[in-house]
C-alpha cells in the first residue's frame, strides 16, 4: 500500500486561539507544523523566545514578523530561519496566510 498523501493546502484541524495548527511530523528532534492563521497576529506585549531553532516559509498570503529591531514583511514563498532565543512577534497577517513551520532542537544541528 503507497502512503497516505497530505494536501498542505486542505483545511487544518486543531484551531487554538484563532489559529489552525496541524503536526504533519514529529521526531524527538523536529515539528514540523502547518499553520493556518486567519489574520491572527501575536497579542500586543507577547514575543516569541522559543529554546528551539524555527524554519518558517509563508505558502499563501502575507505577513509581518517582528523582531527587536524591526518588522519583517513577508509573502507567499518567503522562507527563514529564526535561531533559538530570537525573540520574535507576528505583528500581522492576512486572513488566507499559510505556514510551515519547522521547529528544530539543538541536537538536530549537531
Amino acid at each position: 500500500m503507497p502512503p497516505a498523501i497530505t494536501s498542505l493546502f486542505q483545511a487544518a484541524t486543531g484551531n487554538v486561539g484563532g489559529e489552525e495548527f496541524d503536526i504533519l511530523l514529529q521526531t524527538p528532534k523536529l515539528r514540523l507544523e502547518r499553520i493556518l492563521s486567519h489574520g491572527h497576529a501575536s497579542p500586543p506585549g507577547f514575543w516569541y523566545d522559543q529554546a528551539e531553532a524555527e524554519w518558517v516559509a509563508l505558502l499563501r498570503g502575507a505577513a509581518e514578523l517582528e523582531f527587536e529591531d524591526g518588522l519583517l514583511p513577508l509573502k507567499a514563498g518567503d522562507a527563514l530561519l529564526i535561531p533559538a532565543h530570537c525573540r520574535h512577534r507576528v505583528a500581522s497577517c492576512s486572513a488566507d496566510a499559510l505556514w510551515l513551520a519547522l521547529h528544530v532542537t539543538d541536537e538536530a544541528t549537531s
